[in-house]
């Protein structure tokens, strides 16, 4: 059923009978491997009754006349009744339980429970009180707000305006339940040569973001368009003096100019030594 338009346009759909945070991750990344397509992408959450079924079906038979080609379609759902109907759709499914379920339950020697929602449920009240925690301390402790809790912090971010530091520290918190605060790093601050006296006493806590000067006026002029703080030579300023401040300081940094928040977040977790706070998820 694939053609010339097929190669350039596809639609995808992510299905699933909770949040859909799963199959989307484990979908995209998938297709992230293939170049050259223009990928329509529809997620379907909460899909656990006949009616939503039947709807849904309605919904990839519809896009697969639009498209003259079968949609794809990346499932996490457990309802068998759900399941059959979805089957009868005008798709190409890739069931992420059939695939491993199975294969599991014969190494495990025993049958699985096929309950619903159990990536992201709540069946583990630690992890959860937990993350909610991280993601409190990461409010509070945003953009330098008071450095008063600096000392219960697991790592501290420091950079430059619009660098990255707050959605970073977010995801630290919600994904791995890291304490994370950051800094940034001001005009004002480029008038001394050593660290801010604000976070002088938790040097060993610091781990530092950088940015092309580049990148870092596009972002800035979408906040504050043609003004000095979002020029390139203000920006080319600002970096070149954080770059030698963590050189002479010997900060671990990152440049987050072309990788995504998750992998920030990754590098950052395995070179600083930091171990995820949430388990048994």
């Amino acid at each position: 059923m694939s053609d010339g338009k097929c190669k350039k346009r596809r639609t995808v759909f992510y299905l699933s009978d909770r949040t859909g945070i799963t199959v989307e991750t484990l979908g995209h990344s998938l297709l992230t491997q293939f170049d050259g397509i223009q990928w329509r992408k529809v997620g379907i959450p909460f899909l656990d009754t006949e009616e939503k079924a039947i709807e849904a079906v309605e919904q990839i038979n519809l896009m697969a006349a639009l498209d003259g080609c079968r949609p794809l379609v990346f499932s996490t759902l457990i309802n068998p009744e759900v399941r059959l109907w979805i089957e009868k759709a005008e798709c190409t499914i890739y069931d992420f339980f059939d695939t491993f379920i199975g294969p599991l339950e014969q190494e495990l020697g025993q049958q699985s429970s096929h309950a619903i929602g159990r990536s992201h449920g709540l069946h583990n009240n630690a992890s959860y009180t937990k993350r909610i925690s991280a993601i409190n301390f990461a409010q509070a402790n945003d953009d330098g707000i008071s450095a008063k809790n600096f000392a219960d912090a697991d790592i501290i971010l420091v950079g430059v305006s619009r660098s990255g530091k707050t959605p970073t520290c977010l995801y630290l918190a919600m994904q791995y339940g890291i304490y994370a605060a950051n800094y940034p790093l001001t005009e004002e601050d480029m008038n001394s040569s050593t660290l801010p006296a604000i976070i002088r006493p938790f040097r060993n806590k610091l781990f530092g973001l950088t940015i092309t000067a580049e990148q870092l006026q596009r972002i800035r002029q979408e906040r504050k368009p043609n003004s000095r703080y979002a020029s390139l030579s203000q920006c080319q300023q600002e970096l070149e003096w954080q770059h030698s401040l963590y050189r002479r300081e010997n900060i671990p940094f990152i440049d987050t100019t072309a990788i995504s928040i998750e992998e920030i977040a990754t590098t950052i977790i395995n070179r600083s030594g930091l171990k995820r706070q949430l388990y048994g998820e």
